[in-house]
């Protein structure tokens, strides 16, 4: 008997992120995995990926960077996949896998991935065919389940979503009312599955064909406690009351920090090919950043008794951006810059301000209120253009 884990997603993240981890608990003799991985995309884009975990040999990972001060490279050669399943062309195998054989479920299914289809609550749920939303395909994994055998089961989501696990299962209970299905199904998946909220925090900077990936040393997989015991044993797992404080750090000092780099690239027109590591490299730049986390970041912490906690984080976001093998580009980050500036900004100036009304952060303060200038004339253009 195994404590298997089925995992919907072939991400290169998973690959340097969940099976890392269960291949190095594995290692230390822990009773975790292996792992089943199936591909839940009609996309042609992952057919050799699939094609090669199928065989289930080790893959490699590859750890660059630095970590407390000394640097990293590493490769490490993943063992913890032994199977994997297409479910568009396997869904039996799929099923018989998740209803009969996992204990454990994860998931990372990208941006769109809670997203669903309009005729989800219109599919017959009985077929062998799979719905095409991965929610939907999750509702009927889950019938099956507690048709063949009613076993309980974790479900573990890493998508980048603020209570990822609720949201996935009131998104599952609404598709099971709105198909009609049974109470006592209702009734079990309320009872007997648990949908835990975690947060991922890892950069993994570009695949090895045809699996494995490029990761820096830096990781933290944090999951909400609530009526299960430790899932995983590892250094980068840990099981936590509140999601929130670890959400607040990796958002208003690694997303924050980021954001305030790429509008520095955009204001001052620097090269269309400039990386973070390139930019920290021009000591005006580094000292602005280092002002802003030192004077108005982490401040900001402590006054809701987080500075221990933001000063060991920014070191380490040190540490990440200054990542010699990382070739992290301005451009990419500038995308959709206005609504990183008002949920890494604006919401940490207005959380700490509802504190102390009189924070002062003159350097993000000029930030927002220089964008919000732009915003303007942009609008103003926008509307003679229309009236042209």
């Amino acid at each position: 008997m195994t404590r298997r884990i089925i995992q919907f997603g072939t991400s290169r993240f998973l690959q340097a992120h969940v099976d890392l981890f269960v291949h190095e608990a594995r290692c230390s003799g822990e009773d975790i995995g292996p792992i089943t991985v199936v591909k839940t995309s009609p996309a042609p884009d992952r057919i050799g990926r699939i094609a090669a975990f199928k065989r289930g040999l080790p893959y490699p990972v590859r750890i660059r960077g630095v970590a407390a001060g000394k640097l990293v490279d590493e490769t490490i050669e993943v063992a913890s996949v032994d199977s994997a399943f297409d479910a568009q062309h396997e869904w039996p195998a799929v099923i018989r896998c998740f209803a009969h054989e996992a204990e454990i479920a994860v998931s990372n299914s990208g941006d769109s991935g809670f997203e669903c289809w309009g005729d989800d609550s219109a599919h017959n749920y009985a077929s062998n065919t799979p719905p095409r939303s991965f929610p939907a395909k999750l509702l009927a994994l889950l019938l099956a389940r507690h048709r063949e055998t009613g076993r309980p089961l974790i479900f573990l989501p890493t998508e980048l979503v603020t209570g990822n696990g609720r949201r996935l299962a009131q998104i599952v209970s609404n598709i099971a009312e709105e198909s009609r299905q049974s109470d006592a199904f209702r009734d079990w998946l309320a009872r007997s599955v648990i949908f835990a909220d975690t947060l991922v925090d890892r950069i993994v900077s570009e695949p090895i064909d045809p699996v494995g990936a490029v990761a820096e040393p830096y990781a933290l997989w944090a999951i909400r406690k609530g009526g299960f015991g430790e899932p995983i044993r590892h250094p980068a797992v840990r099981m936590v009351d509140d999601l929130a404080p670890f959400e607040r750090l990796k958002l208003h000092i690694l997303n924050l920090g980021h954001t305030v780099l790429a509008d520095v690239w955009m204001k001052e027109r620097r090269a269309a090919d400039e990386t973070v590591r390139a930019i920290l490299g021009d000591a005006a730049v580094s000292k602005t950043l280092a002002a802003i986390y030192e004077e108005e970041v982490v401040p900001a912490f402590t006054l809701h008794e987080m500075g221990d906690e933001a000063q060991d984080y920014v070191a380490a976001t040190w540490e990440r951006f200054r990542n010699p093998f990382l070739e992290h580009r301005l451009a990419d980050i500038h995308q959709n810059h206005d609504v990183k500036l008002r949920r890494r900004v604006a919401d940490l100036l207005d959380w700490v301000r509802r504190r102390e009304p009189s924070f002062a952060a003159p350097r993000l303060t000029a930030m927002l209120l220089g964008r919000s200038r732009k915003g303007q004339n942009d609008d103003m253009s926008k509307q003679l253009a229309d009236e042209e």
